[in-house]
């Protein structure tokens, strides 16, 4: 939109338009493209870039860069400024100057085409008007300096135009031919007619021609013209040359300096490489052939010009030295800094001396460089380069983002740069005052005199004028997020006391004000490391009102809790809490009456740690429990000593506020006394200590080693002073201060080997009473004579004492204590392998010799895996006994050994007894009515030929079963070898007569013989089915036929009675009956909660019967009805009496109803 229209473009827009002829929407096209503008915007915003190139391409259209387009050979638009700073809308159209020039091909050929084509046909054809060719020619020669001068602008050169006249004067020479003149002429004319000689000052000889003396005169006096004219152009020419050199000579890389910009050093740098570039673009051209015979001509005329031109000379000469040696002199600088601006920001300080060094022997090296003006300008540089890194390493508005969030690492950033730059102010100080050294050392030589070594005498503001700038925006920066990180820190602030809830909530109020405020500071757009952006500094000022109100709000919460705390640990706490609102003037002075508050609890605190040491000195015994008593004494003072420090350390949170002198001497003036009062106490403790402990020790050293007691025991003497002592020089030698006197000094030096042989002879003393006391009697019996032998060895460590010579030494004593350890080693081994004993026998008791399978029933007998574990333990149980014969050093024969091996078979035959025990207790508990939970065994009802049955028989496969498991348990305790030599047979023999076992085995019998009565009962009662298995179903049929029932045994001549079919649908249904009362039998009979019967065998024999009866009065029907069809097919279709009992439907709907289906003949005879 025009309105959005950018005002400082609208003069490179009209000449843009006009010069391309363009209509206005290319230019919308162009601006709208955003690399155009970045580029425009750089071009008018940055003092940096001084020349705009606009082109147009064909597919693409317009496009903009800031350096000679290459590879165009189309028009291009230059815009240069005419001073070095940014366009404004209000100095667009005075700054800039705008002019077309071709493509760099297209203006090289344009200037060779000039002059190689163009130029020369004036001159070579005759067929010209008069006054035309010459016209022409100027014309076309100026061209050609237009040109070449566009050419050297681009180029960044300065171009010297050739005059006109010159190539004007070439031409007349050449239609001429030897008639041209090229200086002026003196003519000589005689009155005779001869042949005149005529020179010019170079010494060209001019013939006369054989015209007539008349045109020769005519012909001098054009030359003479021409030669003015020429004089009169080079001269113009010489004075443009001046103007052009003079101008740019004239040009100081100071001045974007003095005009407030901020170049860099790589702006210098490329300005001395082109200046020395120019210089020697002009120098060649001060050195051309053209330039020569302008120099020529003005030495044959003595024009006063002739002087410009060697000024001319000697200005650039210089210029062209200066410029070698200052480019020469800044290489090394510029390449240091090229250095830096590739490393890591971190790695900036490091490098500072360096960059600072270079700069100094630039200043003392360039005979040009070495100019205040000069240095001040490139250490300017050098500040804005460091400047720019500074900005592009905190990521300019990114800076405040982090407020909010994550302060800390900017706040690093912030704090590296700020040293980073400071550590620059530091080497250019640290140069400065080398210089002024070295200066100040130089000592002129007696034969030549020494030029000293200028100084930095400019004032140093003038380097850092815009690096102090930005330091104090980085020094607000750093101040801004460090009250950020020090109220942080309140998020987490608990206040006790009273009211700790009520300022805890208004602290946290404060803070999310605070938070609010961050959050806003944080979000403005703009550059916080742009000192000259006022939009920061508006958005500062506002946040630090802000601050500073929520700072009140956070001392008056300060006070009320100052006010709440009753002791100075806690005040204390509060202050450190608040330190960061402490280091303002004015928050100290609103809180002096809570800080004076303080000391006077300091000071309170001082005055209770006296009043404790005075009240409890005398009563400390409750500290004596685990310490000795001067010890306890001396960590007593110590604590007292640390709260008085303590109290001095909460002084100190508010020492430095400002507060009264003469209070602070007072606070410690009172500490002082106190610690004085316990060092007194602490003196007298150490010197009573001191005299204690000799005491001790001396008592100690005439005590013996050892001593039996009178329970046989061993101890070491007076076991409970050596203690004592030892802990006491222990604490001694920790506390540090205490003398000891002789006795305890003696010990003392020995007191490392004292405390070895105590801890050896107590570690003997309770190896030997181990030994004793955990030995039983028939053990004792075995080691009674090894015993006696150690007592007697020991009786010399009886009668020695500690003061004994040797003691120390531990030879003997050690000897005695390896017998004592070698012998209780044997001991203990031996105990061991009877715990293991003991231990095999245990777990016997706890193994299982009957099992239950998946289903809950009795497996086969004993099970296979306890008796192999049995037998092998008791084979291992045999051989620790031997192990232990041979620690015992035992002989087999001896009465005390075979006393031991009965206390081992006693354990082994107890093992045993409870193994059988729970075997049978399983037994008994299983077939028990009261305590089964499961069957313990089956048995199956069969019907047989002789009847039912049970398989296996109760009373005789199962009671078989049961007193063969009974045995195969007994068997168990024949496994494992007999122990004992004195006693025969093994422990089966022993344990089958024990009462106990008798008694449960007997009653796991008694059980056996109940059971079988019930299984008689439930077997008799099924008896009542007897007539089926029992009776001939055969004479029974017969007897039906005969008699219509079965006859009974009472009945010797019934009536014969032939049944009818009603007698057959009687049977049939009793028949039934029973069918469906023998299918309802349970499968399973619980027999006293242990015996399972299983009936199902028993039932399906006896259906089969009962099928087989029912079938043999259907079959006989059937048969009935099918002779009764047979006859009826041979009669016809009438049903007739005929000779069949039975009729033909009521027997078949008999059938149906008997579930009797026909078979397949017979239900086709009946549908025929």
């Amino acid at each position: 939109m025009e309105g959005e229209e950018d005002r400082r473009l609208i003069p490179i827009r009209g000449f843009t338009l006009a010069g391309f002829r363009l209509d206005p929407g290319r230019w919308q096209d162009f601006v709208s493209q955003e690399e155009n503008m970045v580029t425009l915007d750089s071009f008018c915003s940055s003092q940096e870039y001084s020349r705009l190139f606009i082109h147009l391409q064909p597919d693409s259209g317009l496009c903009a860069g800031l350096s000679f387009p290459g590879g165009v050979r189309s028009k291009v638009l230059c815009v240069s400024k005419t001073a070095r700073e940014p366009v404004t809308e209000e100095n667009s159209r005075t700054v800039l100057r705008m002019q077309e020039t071709s493509g760099g091909d297209a203006l090289s050929c344009l200037i060779g085409f000039t002059e190689e084509v163009t130029c020369p046909l004036p001159v070579s054809s005759g067929r010209w008007a008069p006054g035309v060719a010459e016209s022409t020619l100027r014309c076309l020669e100026w061209q050609k300096n237009v040109a070449l001068v566009m050419k050297a602008q681009v180029e960044g050169h300065t171009f010297l135009p050739h005059p006109d006249a010159l190539r004007h004067l070439g031409n007349q020479d050449q239609a001429h031919g030897e008639d041209s003149l090229s200086g002026h002429n003196d003519s000589h004319h005689h009155d005779n007619n001869h042949s005149d000689s005529s020179h010019h000052d170079d010494g060209t000889t001019l013939y006369e021609n054989d015209l007539h003396d008349n045109s020769v005169l005519v012909d001098a006096t054009d030359r003479k013209q021409s030669e003015v004219k020429l004089l009169h152009a080079c001269e113009g020419t010489v004075v443009e040359w001046a103007e052009l050199v003079s101008e740019f000579l004239q040009q100081d890389w100071s001045k974007p300096v003095l005009d407030g910009l901020k170049p860099l050093p790589s702006e210098e740098f490329s300005f001395w490489r082109s200046r020395q570039q120019n210089l020697h673009f002009l120098q060649k051209q001060l050195m051309s052939p053209r330039v020569q015979q302008v120099e020529s001509i003005f030495k044959a005329a003595d024009s006063i010009y002739w002087s410009t031109l060697r000024d001319i000379y000697r200005d650039v000469q210089e210029g062209v030295q200066e410029a070698e040696d200052i480019v020469g002199n800044l290489g090394p600088v510029q390449q240091k800094l090229e250095e830096v601006e590739h490393m890591e920001y971190q790695q900036l300080g490091d490098n500072m001396a360096a960059v600072m060094e270079e700069v100094r022997l630039l200043w003392t090296r360039s005979e040009f460089y070495c100019k205040p003006c000069r240095v001040v300008v490139l250490l300017q540089e050098i500040c804005n380069l460091f400047t720019h890194l500074s900005r592009k390493f905190l990521h300019g508005q990114e800076v405040m983002r982090s407020l909010a969030s994550d302060p800390a690492p900017v706040l690093a950033d912030v704090r590296l740069v700020i040293w980073t730059l400071k550590t620059l102010k530091e080497t250019y100080a640290q140069n400065r005052t080398l210089l002024e050294t070295q200066n100040q050392n130089q000592v002129p030589d007696g034969s030549q005199q020494c030029t000293p070594t200028p100084i930095w005498d400019f004032p140093s503001h003038l380097v850092f004028l815009h690096l102090d700038s930005f330091l104090n925006q980085l020094h607000s920066i750093q101040e801004v997020f460090s009250v950020s990180l020090k109220v942080f820190r309140l998020d987490q602030t608990v206040l006790s006391g009273v009211s700790g809830v009520m300022w805890t909530d208004t602290v946290q109020q404060v803070y999310q004000k605070f938070l609010v405020q961050v959050r806003l500071l944080s979000d403005c757009s703009c550059d916080p490391t742009d000192p000259e952006d006022q939009n920061f500094r508006q958005n500062l000022d506002r946040f630090q009102d802000q601050v500073s109100d929520l700072e009140t709000q956070l001392v008056s919460v300060l006070s009320r809790a100052l006010e709440d705390c009753s002791e100075a640990s806690s005040a204390a706490k509060v202050v450190k809490m608040f330190g960061f609102l402490l280091d303002r003037l004015v928050i100290q002075a609103e809180l002096r009456p809570q800080l004076t508050r303080l000391v006077r609890m300091v000071r309170l605190e001082l005055d209770r740690t006296e009043l404790l040491f005075h009240t409890h000195r005398g009563r400390l015994e409750k500290l004596c429990r685990f310490h000795p008593p001067a010890a306890a004494q001396l960590s007593w003072i110590r604590q007292l000593r640390r709260r008085a420090e303590e109290a001095l350390k909460n002084y100190g949170t508010v020492q430095n506020l400002c507060l009264d002198p003469a209070e602070a001497q007072l606070v410690l003036n009172r500490f002082g006394q106190i610690l004085e009062l316990l060092l007194d106490f602490k003196d007298s403790v150490r010197s009573d200590w001191s005299s204690q402990l000799d005491s001790d020790c001396g008592l100690v050293l005439d005590h013996p080693l050892i001593r039996t007691s009178q329970s046989g025991l061993l101890e070491v003497g007076c076991s409970h002073k050596v203690e004592e002592v030892l802990r006491g020089l222990r604490y001694v030698t920790r506390e540090g201060g205490v003398a000891l006197q002789p006795n305890a000094a003696r010990l003392s030096a020995r007191r490392d080997d004292i405390t070895q042989s105590y801890l050896m002879l107590s570690h003997m003393a309770s190896c030997y009473n181990q030994v004793v006391m955990g030995a039983e009697q028939v053990e004792l019996d075995l080691i009674q004579d090894q015993l006696q032998d150690l007592n007697q060895n020991l009786s010399h460590l009886q009668r020695n004492t500690w003061n004994s010579e040797g003691v120390c030494t531990g030879v003997q004593q050690q000897q005695q204590t390896e017998e004592v350890m070698t012998f209780y080693s044997t001991v203990r081994d031996a105990r061991a392998n009877m715990d293991a004993i003991l231990k095999f026998t245990q777990e016997w008791a706890e193994l299982d010799l009957l099992q239950r399978s998946g289903d809950g029933l009795l497996e086969g007998g004993v099970t296979e895996q306890t008796c192999r574990r049995i037998k092998e333990e008791g084979e291992q149980l045999l051989r620790l006994t031997q192990v232990n014969r041979s620690l015992y050093r035992a002989d087999e024969s001896s009465h005390t050994w075979m006393k031991y091996l009965d206390h081992i078979d006693d354990g082994v035959q107890d093992g045993l007894f409870q193994l059988l025990l729970r075997a049978l207790h399983f037994l008994s508990d299983n077939m028990s009515p009261q305590s089964c939970s499961a069957a313990l065994m089956v048995v199956h009802l069969r019907l047989q030929e002789t009847g039912s049955a049970f398989v296996p028989a109760v009373n005789g496969g199962l009671a078989d079963l049961l007193k063969t498991i009974i045995s195969e348990v007994y068997a168990a305790a024949a496994l494992p070898p007999r122990v004992s030599v004195s006693r025969h047979g093994n422990y089966q023999a022993s344990l089958q007569l024990n009462p106990e076992l008798c008694a449960l085995e007997q009653e796991v019998m008694r059980e056996m013989q109940q059971v079988h009565e019930e299984a008689e009962l439930l077997r008799a009662g099924l008896d009542r089915y007897s007539h089926l298995w029992t009776g001939d179903r055969r004479v029974a049929f017969q007897e039906f036929l005969t008699y219509s029932r079965q006859l009974a045994p009472e009945e010797l001549e019934p009536t014969e009675t032939p049944p009818t079919l009603k007698d057959f649908q009687r049977e049939i249904q009793t028949l039934r009956t029973l069918n469906s009362e023998v299918t309802h039998l349970d499968d399973v009979i619980n027999l006293r909660g242990w015996l399972h019967v299983d009936q199902r065998p028993f039932r399906t024999s006896l259906l089969s019967l009962i099928h087989d009866w029912k079938h043999m009065y259907t079959d006989y029907l059937l048969e009935s009805v099918n002779a009764s069809l047979q006859q009826m097919t041979k009669r016809g279709a009438d049903e007739s009496p005929s000779s069949s009992t039975f009729p033909v439907t009521e027997t078949i709907l008999l059938l149906k109803a008997a579930a009797v289906e026909l078979p397949e003949h017979l239900a086709a005879q009946l549908q025929c």
